[in-house]
């Protein structure tokens, strides 16, 4: 068996933009989204944060369209 203790975990490339959308969305709204998440209980709060999440989701899959496209025109895979 592998020893996985020394690997280190796999990073996805999107996964930061993808938090500083969220982010940019929420302030946005005016909130700061410490604030946000902190308050998991709350209607309002979690409403935000699945709007925010869909909003990144939607930016992200332009950003990949987007980036499909021009590697088309340049005839890259």
């Amino acid at each position: 068996m592998a020893n996985l203790k020394n690997e280190q975990p796999m990073h996805d490339p999107l996964a930061e933009l993808e938090r500083h959308l969220i982010t940019a969305y929420v302030a946005g709204a005016g909130r700061d989204v410490e604030k946000v998440r902190a308050r998991s209980h709350d209607e309002d709060a979690r409403r935000l944060l699945a709007a925010a999440s869909r909003y990144a989701s939607a930016k992200l899959s332009e950003i990949e369209a987007r980036s499909h496209y021009l590697h088309a025109l340049h005839g890259r895979p």
